[in-house]
């Protein structure tokens, strides 16, 4: 992806990445996790700000830091370096309100030719995994990186 985007570091396996929001809330560091759900080869996708107190994710604050469009591409260049250490893995992520997932939907839709060149994408509908498509309300998407 093209797009303006933050650096971020990983170690090991590639399944925390951490990088910091600059904007008019200062920065604010943020962090994104892969953790494998009950299917071995499902793997949920979290990110959010870094909260000091509990020294984990807080998927629900709004940071306000007018940066949305760079943090959500620098999720969604996470989702290379993850699957490229686990390139046989479906990556599932949904928002942790409507109006994120809602989010999450726009930006797949605007990037989705080139998303497409690379992973197959699907969104739920009601208990219905479907080909993503643009202009559809999804409860959820789930990715997979295609053969390389």
């Amino acid at each position: 992806m093209k797009l303006p985007r933050y650096e971020f570091v990983t170690e090991g396996e590639a399944e925390l990445f951490k990088f910091t929001s600059e904007g008019p809330k200062g920065n604010i560091r943020k962090l994104v996790v892969y953790s494998q759900m009950l299917q071995d080869d499902i793997y949920n996708l979290a990110f959010g700000d870094y909260d000091d107190e509990t020294n984990s994710i807080n998927d629900t604050i709004i940071t306000g830091n007018n940066d949305s469009q760079k943090v959500l591409t620098t999720v969604a260049l996470t989702l290379y370096v993850f699957t490229d250490k686990h390139p046989n893995v479906w990556v599932y992520a949904t928002g942790s309100n409507t109006a994120r997932t809602r989010l999450y939907r726009m930006g797949i839709t605007t990037n989705l030719e080139e998303i497409s060149e690379d992973f197959e994408v699907y969104g739920l509908n009601g208990d219905t995994w479907q080909i993503f498509e643009k202009a559809k309300e999804y409860e959820a998407f789930l990715v997979k990186r295609k053969s390389q």
